[in-house]
């Protein structure tokens, strides 16, 4: 068994052609105390929990490491190499979807005596880079060397669900290798920040490329991080003869099928399902799905990647063997981020005679690990069964704070919630809003149920003090991020 991670401590890579001053004096230790949210008690503040991560000087006193080091953070200093005095530090901009960030120092103290290190292209494969790092969160710097072996999309785990450009090196990217700068003759050409784990894949460990780091950068240039656009569909290869011929290609002819077009996203109304897509801003799309950019063949999706918010990406498509030119305006982001991990936001509920309400996300399902196997589908699917045109989230009851205000509910622990009194509930704060009106009982009706939970209005407004007391409830509901 084997998995992908992020690491949670620090590295830094360094070309050996390098001078090591100036390395030294760019490389940056930063030390986090964290507090993780508690999704099964959601109105008490979680465990609080501290590390180490590595980053590196970059122009405009400003600091990059990887997202996953600074995530959930409440008290961030840094030091440098050979100064071991501790300066707070703050973060600046964050991007969980491709794991960067960038820090800074209010006391300008901290940048006398230091360096900027500056950014250059993809390595070639084969070519080596060296490591200089704090590994498991040492204190002293630690040297290792690693050769470029793949240039690939690949799952960046700290989000769970973004994909982008990674390069993949024969060094171990061990938990403790994050957040410092992959160098080759002397500039930076990614960041080290996952790697694997077990006994499958061994000195095996990726880096962010500067593609990803140069966009993070042009991104906040405004003050704001505006996040990835997407094209919001699925497409399928072409290879196989019979089906290309169904659609009106030859064999030698590129493109991909379009698959699906999600609700709410940037390509719905301008692309449909059975498209072919031949090219992409004039680049020829492979049957695979790949197109050439710089001499190599990467993902399509790389020539969005490159976009930003505003942007706009043209086709030339068949459809019903006709063809056309489309262009889709990149107005907004993946509107869908339920499956995503979440961090810096505090958990959403509804408290009420007992009965604890959540929206079901990444974090929940990772903290709750329920079993019911309707919720599992209802998450797994959410995107691809278009679940999302039904419910803008997936509200649960959570937990039962027993009490004989609420005697036999626990076996509807981890149903959907589908009506309040007859209202259909699309998302948490419909749940607020049913209690909030006044009734003299209240049915909730579960997704699948053939009988409701009843609540009588009474018997909850008595029992309400002894809950919160027995149970040390510090309030009762939440419905802000």
């Amino acid at each position: 068994m084997f998995r992908l991670f992020a690491c949670t401590l620090c590295a830094v890579f360094l070309a050996p052609s390098s001078p090591a001053a100036k390395v030294a004096s760019s490389l940056v230790r930063i030390q986090e105390t964290s507090q993780e949210p508690n999704y099964k008690a959601p109105w008490n503040g979680g465990e609080v929990n501290g590390g180490v991560g590595a980053g590196f000087i970059i122009s405009g006193h400003r600091i990059m490491t990887n997202a996953h080091v600074v995530s959930n953070a409440r008290f961030l200093t840094v030091s440098k190499e050979g100064d071991p005095k501790p300066y707070p530090a703050r973060v600046l901009h964050v991007a969980h979807d491709c794991d960067l960030a960038l820090l800074t120092v209010d006391n300008a103290d901290f940048f006398k005596g230091t360096m900027s290190l500056d950014f250059g292209g993809i390595p070639a494969i084969e070519s080596t880079v060296s490591v200089y790092g704090y590994p498991i969160g040492g204190d002293r710097l630690s040297v290792t060397r690693g050769v470029v072996s793949r240039i690939d999309f690949q799952p960046y785990s700290h989000s769970g669900v973004d994909s982008h450009l990674t390069i993949q090196i024969d060094a171990a990217i061990n938990p403790g290798n994050s957040g410092g700068p992959v160098l080759q003759d002397g500039k930076v050409i990614g960041v080290a920040f996952q790697g694997y784990s077990g006994d499958v894949a061994q000195n095996v460990g990726y880096m962010i490329p500067t593609p990803v780091i140069r966009r993070f950068l042009q991104d906040v240039e405004d003050g704001h991080y505006d996040r990835y656009v997407d094209l919001t569909l699925s497409y399928h290869p072409l290879h196989n003869p019979a089906m290309r011929q169904s659609l009106g290609l030859s064999d030698g002819d590129p493109g991909v099928v379009v698959g699906s077009v999600f609700g709410g996203g940037v390509s719905e109304g301008v692309l449909s399902p059975g498209d072919v897509l031949l090219k992409i801003d004039g680049l020829p799309i492979a049957s695979d799905g790949t197109v050439s950019i710089d001499g190599d063949a990467v993902e399509m999706a790389e020539v969005v990647e490159r976009k930003f918010k505003g942007d706009t990406v043209n086709f030339e498509i068949l459809r019903d063997r006709k063809p056309l030119h489309v262009t889709i305006n990149l107005t907004h982001a993946w509107p869908f981020t339920l499956q995503a991990n979440a961090y810096n936001e505090k958990p959403r509920f509804v408290v009420f005679g007992g009965l604890v309400f959540q929206p079901v996300d990444a974090n929940f399902i990772s903290e709750h690990n329920p079993d019911d196997l309707r919720l599992r589908y209802f998450f797994d699917q959410f995107i691809t069964q278009s679940i999302y045109r039904e419910r803008a989230e997936i509200v649960v009851l959570s937990s039962i704070l027993a009490d004989p205000v609420n005697a036999y509910a626990a076996e509807f622990r981890y149903d959907i919630v589908n009506k309040i009194n007859g209202q259909k509930i699309d998302r948490l704060d419909d749940v607020a809003t049913a209690f909030k009106k006044e009734a003299d009982s209240y049915v909730i009706e579960m997704l699948g149920q053939g009988r409701p939970i009843v609540l009588e209005r009474k018997e909850v407004e008595e029992a309400r003090a002894r809950i919160l007391s027995r149970y040390r409830v510090l309030k009762e509901e939440n419905l802000q991020k």
